[in-house]
C-alpha cells in the first residue's frame, strides 16, 4: 500500500513497504539500490563514520533485518538490470555474478573498509577508490553521492531508474544529476521526508543538472 506520494521534477517518491509497492510498478531499466544488512545501532545513535555528520533519528528496527528472498524476486521482476550495494550478504538470495562493484572507502571508522554491490553485468570487477570529503549522512549507511552517479555509468543505457530501499535519496539526487526518470521507495517516514528534501534542493540548483540529449528524430524518405 502506497502511503503517500510525491512528484518532484521527473522523481517519482513513494512511501511503502517495498513488498508490496513494487509488483504493482511496472518494469524499470535499472534498480540501484543499497538494502539494509543488519548494521545495528549503539544506545539510540547511530555509529558514524569519523569526520561524517549524521542526523540523529528516533531509535528503530530499521536495520536489524535483512529483507526477504521475496523482495529480490521482486527487484529481479522488476528491472532489466541491478545494481545491488551489500550483495554479498545477499548471494544466498540472488543468482551468481561476475559484474561485482567494489567501494574502497579510504575513510577509516567502524564500519568495514570496503562494500561490495552485486550487479546482473556479465563483466570484471570494477572499483571505485575516491573518497569524498565534506558530504553530511541524513542515513547511517548512506552512500555518496559521487559513487551512485559512478554506479550509473556502469549502466549506460538506463533511462528509468527504481531504487526500493531509498533511504536518504541519493540515487535519486543522481538521477536528477543526470536527468533520469526516478522512481524511489522507502518505508520509514523520517528518511522519506528527508529524501523529499534532498531532491527538492537538487531541483533548485540548475547548475547541477546535464541536459538530456536530444530524442533522434527520423528523417523522412525522399523517393
Amino acid at each position: 500500500m502506497i502511503r503517500r506520494e510525491e512528484i518532484i521534477g521527473d522523481c517519482r517518491l513513494l512511501l511503502g513497504d517495498m513488498c508490496e509497492v513494487l509488483p504493482a510498478l511496472g518494469k524499470f531499466d535499472l534498480c540501484l539500490t543499497d538494502p539494509p544488512y543488519g548494521i545495528g545501532e549503539d544506545g539510540g545513535r547511530f555509529r558514524g563514520r569519523k569526520g561524517q555528520n549524521i542526523r540523529v533519528l528516533p531509535k528503530g528496527n530499521w536495520d536489524q533485518t535483512t529483507p526477504p528472498a521475496s523482495a529480490f524476486d521482486a527487484i529481479l521482476a522488476s528491472s532489466a538490470e541491478q545494481i545491488i550495494w551489500g550483495g554479498n550478504y545477499f548471494s544466498d538470495k540472488l543468482p551468481p555474478s561476475k559484474g561485482w562493484l567494489y567501494w574502497q572507502k579510504l575513510m577509516g571508522g567502524d564500519f568495514a573498509d570496503g562494500e561490495l554491490a552485486w550487479t546482473s553485468r556479465d563483466r570484471a570487477l570494477r572499483e571505485f577508490t575516491k573518497c569524498p570529503k565534506g558530504q553530511g549522512a541524513e542515513h547511517p549507511t548512506q552512500k555518496p553521492l559521487e559513487l551512485m552517479l559512478w554506479c550509473l555509468t556502469h549502466a549506460p543505457s538506463a533511462k528509468t531508474v527504481v531504487d526500493p530501499f531509498m533511504g536518504s535519496g541519493t540515487t535519486g539526487v543522481a538521477c536528477a544529476k543526470r536527468g533520469l526518470a526516478f522512481t524511489g521507495i522507502e518505508r520509514h517516514e523520517p528518511y522519506f521526508d528527508i529524501a523529499c528534501e534532498r531532491i527538492r534542493k537538487a531541483y533548485a540548483q540548475p547548475d547541477m543538472f546535464i541536459e538530456r540529449a536530444p530524442e533522434p528524430k527520423q528523417e523522412a524518405l525522399s523517393l
